[in-house]
Parts: C-alpha cells; structure tokens; sequence
C-alpha cells in the first residue's frame, strides 16, 4: 500500500500539513506547495459529487407537491412562447368588422341530447338603432363543429416560415371566439396566447440582468467590505429612494417613439432589469458578510485561495436558496411592471401584443361594465404571478443547504 504524502518538515514549517486521499503519486520534490491540492477533487468526483447534490435537490423539490404542479403551470404556459402561432385559431391583429364586442361563444358538446363533439352555435349580429350597439343572437338550431389540426389564417412561424397549421380553427363559415373580441373585432384568445410571448420572457430576460448586477456588487461589498462596501451601499440607497413607479414611467417614456416593437421591448426589459438589482444586491452583501466568517470560508482564505474561487465555490453554494427565491419573486414582479407600463400606454403598443396591451382596452370602467370579457388577461397574470411564488417556495426549500 501506498504512503500518504506528506510535506517535508522544513517546508511545513508555518504551512499545515495536508493528507490527499489517492494523491499518493505526487511526490515530494522542489515545487513549492499549491494550497488550492487541498481541496482539489479529481474529476470524476467533483462529477459524482455535483450529480449528488442536484438529486437530493430533485428530491427535495417533488415533496412539495404544489411547487411542482406550479412548475407543470408555468411549463404550459411557456408553450405560448414558441408555439404561438399555430396554438391561436386567429391572426391577433386580424379584424372582424362584422364582430365587434362579440361576446364569448361557450364550446359545447351535446346537442339536443345527441352528442356532436366539440361545436359552438353561430352568431348573428345586428345594430341596435336605439342604443347604437351591436346585438348578438345565438342561433341553436344548427351546432357548428370546431376544426382540429387544421389550415387556417396564414402566419410566419418564428417571423421566417410560412404556415397555416393551427391546433383549433373555427367551423367552415362560422366564428369561434372562446373570449369574445375587442372593440376591433380581434379575438381575445388569440392575443392572450400571442401576448404570452412578450410577458413571459420580459421576466426571465429581466431577472438574468437584476441576478448578474445583483451578485456583482453584491458580492463585491460583501467580500471586501471597507470604502468599497460603503460606496457600493451609498449607491443602493440612491437607486431605492426612488420612486418605483414614476421612475419606471419616466424612463419608458423617454423611449424614442419611431423605435420598433423589438427595440422598446428590449429597452423596458433593461429597464425593468436595472430597477430590480438593488434588493438582490443588499441581500447577497448581507450573506457574504456573515458566511465569510465561518470556519470553511477563513480556512479558504489562510490557504491562499483567491477571492474569485472563495466565492464561486464556498460562499456561492450557502446561500443559492436565496438567490433561488429572490429569482422567482422577481420574475411575476418584472410581469406586472411590464403590464402596468403597456397599461398606461407607456410600454408595448399595437402591433405588438402583450397581456397589459390588451388590459388597455379595459381602461374605460364603462366599457368593462358592459363587455367583462375584456378582463381576461387578468386571469393568466393572477395564475402566473401565484405559480411563480409557489415554485419558488419549493426552490427555495429543496436547495436550502440546512433544511432536512
């Protein structure tokens, strides 16, 4: 059997001795001693050991069985992003002239006690001279089968390829507007499902910055502390006196109005994302400035590891967790700033479409008063937001180093 290595005796002298499990063959000879061999895992163990953790992670998470039907929820909703377009049974900028404020067709799937399949009754639309609006008939003498996997309004799959699949089209000469339609006659599941695009990625492009500035200076204060923390906090304290909100405003309306669509999403996302920094920012600071007194964390620093390796590989790991959370709370955060702003008029406008574009419709209480359908997009931005919490509740305690 092999020797443990040691070091020699005149070069232990005010180094401590190390014991490599399997380094038998590094031998003692002139190289001066590297302190990061201490902690060095060959491999196929730091594989073996990265692979552990993400099980007893895995774990962990499918126990807390509403995080993992909100993860479910979010996945399908996710599904809008790419698959928009044939997942829609309209253009969501197509128009019905004769469909104006049409209230949402009901699917049904029996028929005088006959069973048909999926089917709506058509429409008929007239004017009321009296009141000047439009007046919608139901006609229940002859069921209307929906289409499945079918052609229908022409798009450009990923603005590239030309298509006209789409998972539901409305009958052969007939409507079907689950959610009604607006006041131009565009159909309201159809922007739903579109607007999804926007509002959804708007969070995840935005955290990605707040999470990277965050751990940055975050980081940066916590570790090194002194005129560097101090300047770092001053900063912090600058950004969070502000108003949110107007600031927020202030900012998106400074946008140039001859922008395209994708250049003033991309200009709310990094606004939304370098308003949000700051509280990850304290947080992270605040967990450095009590991990980097721990045992593990000192022992790293007398070994001469830089700081950079300090923090990837010690400090980062004690409170992922957090990070985990403060992510997910971000995200339906960064959905509502998004909304309110496009809600105001002072995000997205048409063409582009996202669920606070269509909330803008719903501005006027008469309006909503008379056609509820125009809520909608309320309704998957409450699912969102409380799906979002949910698995990072979940996240959070299935990574959290310290909880059994």
């Amino acid at each position: 059997m092999k020797e443990t290595t040691r070091l020699d005796p005149e070069r232990r002298a005010g180094e401590a001795s190390v014991d490599l499990p399997g380094a038998a063959d590094h031998y003692v000879d002139d190289r001066p001693f590297d302190p990061g061999e201490a902690e060095r895992l060959s491999p196929e163990q730091e594989r073996y050991f990265q692979a552990s953790q993400w099980r007893i992670i895995w774990w962990r998470f499918r126990r807390h069985k509403l995080a993992v039907w909100s993860a479910v929820v979010l996945f399908l909703f996710y599904l809008c992003v790419p698959f928009a377009d044939p997942i829609a049974p309209y253009d969501p900028n197509g128009r019905n002239a004769e469909f104006l404020y049409a209230p949402p067709q009901p699917v049904k799937l029996f028929h005088e006690g006959r069973f048909v399949g999926p089917f709506v009754y058509p429409m008929v639309s007239e004017i009321d001279l009296d009141t000047l609006q439009w007046v919608y008939k139901t006609d229940v003498s002859e069921p209307q089968r929906l289409r499945f996997f079918c052609l229908g309004d022409s798009y450009r799959f990923w603005g590239m390829i030309e298509g006209r699949f789409h998972l539901v089209c409305p009958p052969e000469g007939g409507t079907f507007f689950l959610l009604g339609t607006d006041r131009l006659g565009r159909d309201v599941l159809s922007g739903l499902v579109h607007g999804a695009r926007i509002s959804l990625t708007v969070g995840l492009v935005g955290v990605a910055i707040s999470i990277g500035l965050g751990m940055l200076f975050g980081g940066i204060a916590g570790f090194f502390g002194g005129i560097v923390d101090s300047v770092i906090m001053r900063l912090i304290e600058i950004l969070r006196s502000l108003p949110e909100l107007p600031l927020w405003m202030a900012l998106s309306a400074a946008l140039p109005v001859t922008w395209s669509p994708l250049w003033i999403y991309l200009g709310i996302t990094i606004i939304l994302g370098l308003l949000d920094w700051p509280g990850l920012a304290r947080a992270v600071r605040s967990k450095l400035l009590a991990l980097r007194e721990e045992d593990y964390a000192r022992a790293a620093m007398l070994m001469g590891a830089p700081p950079q390796r300090i923090i990837r590989r010690h400090l980062l790991p004690g409170f992922s967790s957090h990070i985990i959370a403060s992510a997910t709370l971000s995200i339906p955060t960064m959905i509502l700033g998004e909304t309110a702003l496009s809600f105001l008029n002072l995000g997205l406008q048409r063409p582009a479409i996202s669920w606070g574009v269509l909330l803008n419709e719903a501005q006027n209480i008469t309006v909503v008063t008379i056609y509820p359908w125009l809520m909608a997009p309320v309704i998957p931005i409450i699912i969102v937001v409380l799906a979002f919490n949910f698995l990072g509740d979940g996240l959070r305690d299935a990574a959290d180093p310290y909880k059994n």
